[in-house]
């Protein structure tokens, strides 16, 4: 027997669509959610690297931003023609206005967002996350690097249906709080 109140299960007609800044949880919180509402799970950037056969990094070396974004683009309408998943986007991918209706269009849009410190601690491994590694050798700072991409981004990530802060919380009390959310929704 399902324990998800029957309003969650009815709205896993749809997509809950998890996007958000680098290091906020979008992937491991992704996997947790799909995980408690039984449904699957894509997260784009995996897809994308399944799909081409290179890893994120290796697109970027070899192509350029230019062609991820084409590849993420195509990721995202094939993603969001399924319905009943969890789907985590790449930091940026809402940056392409068409990705973002496509992506509100079949579901629920939540925001994971955390302040800039833990975002730093998440993400001080470099090579694994070309956009912000190319902004920190172009600046020479890391934090500075993450506090402009955020103001960037913020116009994006503000048309999110609901934010949950990933800062402080735990996994199971995000998790919570996202299927609180989901479950006010007709």
């Amino acid at each position: 027997m399902n324990s998800a109140p029957s309003t969650l299960h009815d709205m896993m007609k749809k997509n809950i669509v998890l996007i958000g800044f680098m290091g906020t949880g979008k992937t491991s919180i992704g996997k947790m959610l799909a995980a408690k509402l039984g449904c699957a799970f894509v997260d784009l950037d995996h897809k994308i690297e399944a799909d081409s056969n290179m890893t994120i990094p290796e697109i970027f070396q070899k192509y350029g931003e230019t062609r991820f974004r084409e590849l993420e683009k195509q990721a995202v309408k094939e993603t969001t023609e399924r319905r009943g998943i969890v789907i985590a986007t790449g930091g940026g991918t809402i940056k392409d206005a068409e990705n973002m209706r496509l992506l509100k269009k079949s579901g629920t849009v939540i925001c994971l967002t955390a302040d800039v410190d833990e975002i730093l601690s998440r993400t001080e491994s470099k090579g694994d996350r070309p956009v912000l590694d190319a902004k920190d050798k172009a600046q020479g700072d890391r934090r500075a690097a993450i506090e402009k991409l955020l103001e960037e981004r913020r116009v994006f990530y503000d048309q999110a249906d609901y934010k949950v802060d990933t800062t402080d919380w735990s996994p199971m009390q995000i998790i919570d709080d996202i299927c609180r959310y989901v479950d006010t929704l007709d």
